[in-house]
């Protein structure tokens, strides 16, 4: 008989434990340890193999063949670039987000598109019956798309209907509901997780298909299951939006074929996510004429320059110790911020309540955006308007220098597309490249107090 054991697993972060802890040592999450009990059972070792199916041999660095992996196009060009150019073949992708953010509508979406295209796809769903599956697809338009559906849990079953339909994409919606029958632990748990994705890896690589991943996320952000789930798929991309918005940000923060910090606009209709084709008109299409305490920044996001509205807010504080507040800008920058313009623009902020803002619900979090948050952060405290036509690229250094970003070119040509007539950068980055509109001035500082004086003289 099997030797068997007791462990106790953070459903967190996978910290194993020989005894019961309240708290988990490592992440720091109270109950979140669960009894598990694992049976040591000999297993035979399966060798991997190639895509022909042949077995993997130690080959020398020099004999090795580099290939261009093939790439499938979908429908949805935003898709497309956030994974690097299409879906690569053989691939596993895992795709989180908080619930009701459309995560399961953006799958069956491109399942219909792929689908309709001559690829065969296999939908199975852990959360939904194949009735519920198909009143969805009719509201997305494809309802006749000839994908297949498979409403199950058990990963033997799941396993033998792709070898017996032999796809060419499968979508696990989601991970956190398939269950190995094998294993003694719940459903849902470090253990489960972790095998049913080793078993979904095994899957696409040898027989190349690809599979998409849902995967829930915590209240955190972070996708539920151990960190080696992420570790273990080739591209993690989260779904990202406001409840109360119907944008949705699609953002990659890996990508084995492709740049990772790529992200996609989509809008979400009563017929499914529609691709936002110019995202920068839609931040700035609602500024007030004449308004203090807003500013333009020209953001990197991957290889994508957007151009987001920072608001600013400053007032004086009604107790003793001011207030800072941000929304989708980090706090500690905006602190950052306020410190140097008090120390070395002469503004009396310390007795003053800040309250910065990023609109249209998008995250910044590039060191390009110190200007612009500096400029509205001015603007607001001395009551005094930026003209609207004037945009802002640079990083701001504690001695109150603005220093050099990268992708200048590109920021720059984003900013006279849209109609800027000014662009306020760095000085250092004034050289090194061609081709710059004519119709949009640009502007080098050097200096914190510097770039104030152009901008409000």
């Amino acid at each position: 008989m099997a030797k068997s054991k007791t462990q106790y697993v953070c459903q967190n972060c996978g910290y194993i434990s020989a005894s019961y802890l309240g708290r988990c040592p490592n992440c720091g999450a109270w109950n979140t340890l669960v009894e598990e009990t694992i049976t040591a059972a000999k297993v035979a070792a399966t060798p991997r193999t190639t895509t022909a199916g042949a077995k993997v041999q130690p080959q020398k660095l020099t004999d090795v063949t580099i290939t261009k992996e093939t790439r499938v196009k979908t429908k949805l060009n935003e898709l497309n670039r956030v994974l690097g150019g299409g879906v690569v073949p053989g691939s596993l992708i895992l795709i989180g987000g908080d619930p009701g953010i459309g995560k399961s509508t953006l799958l069956l979406q491109v399942s219909g598109q792929l689908a309709q295209t001559g690829g065969k796809v296999l939908y199975v769903s852990g959360e939904e019956s194949a009735s519920q599956i198909k009143m969805r697809a009719g509201r997305l338009h494809v309802g006749d798309s000839g994908m297949y559906l498979y409403p199950e849990t058990d990963m033997p079953s799941i396993q033998q209907a792709i070898d017996d339909l032999t796809p060419d994409y499968v979508i696990i919606d989601s991970v956190q509901t398939m269950n190995v029958p094998d294993m003694n632990s719940a459903v849902g748990s470090v253990a489960q997780i972790r095998e049913v994705t080793a078993e979904l890896m095994r899957i696409a690589k040898s027989n190349q298909i690809t599979i998409f991943i849902v995967g829930h996320v915590t209240k955190d952000g972070a996708i539920a299951g151990p960190k080696i789930l992420e570790h273990m798929v080739d591209t993690v991309l989260y779904f990202e939006g406001d409840m109360h918005h119907t944008y949705r940000i699609l953002r990659s923060v890996k990508n084995r074929f492709g740049s990772t910090n790529e992200i996609g606009i989509f809008e979400m209709h009563q017929a499914g996510l529609e691709e936002v084709a110019n995202p920068s008109e839609i931040f700035l299409e609602e500024r007030l004429a004449g308004a203090t305490g807003s500013a333009v920044v020209v953001s990197m996001e991957g290889t994508r320059p957007i151009l987001v509205e920072i608001q600013a807010l400053i007032s004086p504080t009604m107790y003793g110790n001011a207030k800072r507040t941000s929304s989708g800008l980090d706090h500690n920058r905006v602190s950052l911020i306020m410190a140097v313009l008090e120390k070395r623009a002469s503004l009396m902020l310390q007795n003053q309540d800040a309250y910065l803002k990023a609109t249209g619900g998008v995250k910044l979090d590039e060191p390009a955006i110190d200007l612009a948050m500096a400029v509205a952060i001015a603007s607001s405290y001395r009551d005094q308007e930026i003209s609207p036509t004037d945009s802002f690229v640079g990083e701001i250094g504690l001695t109150g220098e603005v220093r050099r970003v990268n992708r200048i070119e590109d920021r720059i040509k984003e900013a006279a597309k849209l109609g800027f007539k000014r662009i306020f950068v760095p000085k250092n980055n004034l050289h090194g490249y061609d081709d710059i509109p004519k119709d949009i001035q640009v502007n080098g500082v050097t200096s914190v107090a510097e770039a104030l004086h152009k901008v409000f003289n």
